[in-house]
């Protein structure tokens, strides 16, 4: 299908529900569809919206356009869970069926207010010169979970801004509400995280731009979150045209974080603490979410796609998926993720991984499955690979270079895992780690999606590999004995 503009904003009824069920068949027969993370049923999924506590559940919801694999009439599909990984669909919550959301439901945040969930959002607009307004919108989600839209925008584009000024984060504070509100200024044609307040839901005051960064952080600043973990406050954003030179990444758009020794967003500002450091070390993470629960602990759930990037499975008309949910907690000035506890329960039967390698390639396991979990734990000062989707000719793979000596660091190279995309933007990615400490490694895997927790959540790289169906094994190598401890655990699906 040649997808013109017409036909990506082509209204929801005017598309044939043949063709619908079609590509519904076609995604789940899918050899790549998650089985355990978050994935459409149809068309493309991108960035996690509305990640909130509520009436006895978690709500969660994604941005989405079933109809195939690009960005089109958007539209926020929702989902319920009781323990963050088994989630329900409840299908489309929020379509565009008004003046100030015609061409797309774009990202925002929930809160509880009440006995309902208030859900802010952006409504994407354009007139017939395609010219683009885009408006801070609001809803109501009752308990029987049916929503109700406000007849008026709360906030609409300050002149000071362009047009691209979208993503709003709901927060209470000290009896009053704010937004952050990711912008671009329209003077300096710089990224800002706009900020705004009022009493009532109504009526906004805008409060200027967030001071955080003493230098530009690009020309666009993404999906701001605002977090306090262990009540520290945490900033989560997405800079586009970040210089490297500020903090290196390769990814086309980076997922970035600052903690913070203090915050007022009556006054716009936040002190960091430490340096800007990147969310995920991985290749795809993108639009992460983060909000604290009433029991004060934090979360973060990430879209596992990046923008402008052709993946493998857009020739089955779907793309993309969400990451697990993972908890947050701050340790020695970093912030750690970590696997919410409920993931274990998705475990089979364990098989143990110990002993000592040869300086030889090592066959761990043949057949693994295709959705399992593998942890790994080498002793201070080894070096070796750790392959997964390793293939029996020992050609292709999923690379892992590890060391835990004197230069600690892994390196992940997908350039031989599967089917290539994103080379542009490099086939290779590196975490330092603490030299002279022991690795501890706790690998997810899921069709083709690739989790590696470093040291209990330390760091995080998360990915897409689409591994054809003779690349299944694990194995290790090194050019000297390699002393290992672990287990791998097939997991139980949890999508249908």
């Amino acid at each position: 299908m040649e997808w013109t503009r017409s036909k990506r904003y082509l209204p929801y009824n005017k598309w044939d529900a043949e063709y619908l069920l079609k590509l519904q068949a076609q995604t789940a027969a899918s050899a790549y569809r998650p089985s355990y993370h978050i994935a459409p049923t149809s068309g493309l999924l991108n960035d996690p919206n509305g990640f909130s506590f509520f009436n006895g559940q978690w709500h969660l919801f994604y941005q989405s356009f079933p109809f195939g694999p690009v960005h089109g009439l958007k539209s926020w599909v929702h989902l319920v869970s009781t323990d963050l990984v088994h989630w329900k669909n409840l299908g489309t919550a929020l379509k565009p069926s008004t003046q100030f959301d015609s061409h797309g439901v774009y990202s925002g945040s929930a809160s509880v207010i009440g006995d309902k969930l208030f859900l802010m959002y952006t409504g994407n607009v354009r007139d017939s010169d395609w010219i683009r307004s885009p408006y801070q919108n609001g809803a109501w989600l009752n308990q029987n979970n049916q929503l109700t839209k406000l007849e008026k925008p709360l906030i609409t584009q300050p002149q000071h801004t362009t047009d691209h000024f979208r993503d709003p984060q709901l927060l209470q504070k000290d009896d009053k509400y704010y937004a952050l509100i990711g912008a671009q200024d329209a003077a300096t044609q710089s990224g800002q995280i706009a900020v705004f307040s009022s009493t009532n839901l109504h009526d906004w005051k805008d409060l200027g731009y967030l001071n955080f960064a003493q230098k530009s952080l690009g020309y666009m600043i993404e999906c701001p979150n605002l977090v306090f973990v262990a009540q520290q406050p945490v900033l989560i954003f997405c800079p586009q045209g970040l210089d490297p030179e500020i903090a290196a990444y390769q990814n086309i758009y980076p997922n970035m974080y600052l903690i913070g020794s203090n915050c007022n967003l009556e006054k716009g500002e936040f002190t960091p603490k430490a340096p800007l450091s990147q969310l995920d070390y991985g290749f795809d993470v993108y639009a992460s979410q983060a909000f604290t629960a009433p029991d004060g602990q934090s979360y973060l759930i990430s879209w596992l796609g990046l923008p402008e990037i052709e993946y493998p499975t857009d020739s089955e008309n779907w793309a993309h998926c969400l990451t697990q949910v993972k908890q947050l907690s701050l340790e020695n000035g970093q912030l750690y993720q970590q696997p919410v506890p409920a993931i274990r329960a998705l475990r089979q039967q364990p098989q143990p991984l110990t002993g000592r390698t040869a300086a030889s390639e090592t066959i761990l396991t043949s057949a693994p499955g295709k959705h399992y979990e593998l942890e790994l734990t080498f002793s201070a000062d080894q070096t070796g690979t750790l392959y997964l989707f390793r293939d029996i000719q020992k050609k292709h793979g999923l690379k892992i270079d590890f060391s835990s000596g004197e230069n600690a660091s892994l390196t992940v190279d997908r350039s031989q895992a599967g089917l290539a995309f994103a080379q542009k933007y490099g086939t290779t990615r590196r975490v330092p780690l603490e030299a002279h400490q022991k690795l501890v490694l706790d690998v997810f895997v899921d069709y083709s999606v690739c989790e590696i927790f470093i040291n209990n959540g330390q760091r995080v790289l998360s990915m897409r590999v689409f591994p054809t169906k003779d690349e299944t094994a694990i194995t290790l190598a090194g050019q000297a004995q390699i002393t290992y401890n672990g287990s791998w655990w097939n997991l139980t699906k949890t999508n249908s």
